[in-house]
């Protein structure tokens, strides 16, 4: 399993347009080949900056087949103009190697 991180940063104003168009990409992610989900984070501290997670089974499965698809162009045209430039995420890619959660009685 590898997880894709993107920092996006939205342009201020334009933060619930962008959740909304992730919303509706939301099918794009979902119907790619070995999608295993998608998690949008909107950060506390700076409003219009965003982190987006989705989990891939390989690398190839994100870099390659969802990156050539209609899907991501999809993705693409809804996030365009409410990011800041042509949606220029920073981000990578990595495998899971620990996790945990608290236990709460």
């Amino acid at each position: 399993m590898i997880t894709e991180i993107a920092r996006i940063e939205v342009r201020p104003g334009r933060e619930k347009e962008f959740e909304e168009a992730v919303a509706q990409a939301l099918p794009y992610f979902l119907a790619a080949d070995d999608c295993d989900g998608v998690d949008l984070h909107r950060s506390p501290e700076h409003l219009s900056r965003y982190r987006l997670t989705v989990r891939w089974e390989t690398v190839e499965h994100h870099t390659v087949a969802f990156r050539g698809s209609e899907g991501f162009a999809k993705w693409r045209g809804r996030a365009r103009g409410r990011t800041g430039s042509a949606l220029q995420p920073r981000g990578s890619s990595g495998r899971n190697v620990t996790c945990g959660a608290p236990v709460r009685g």
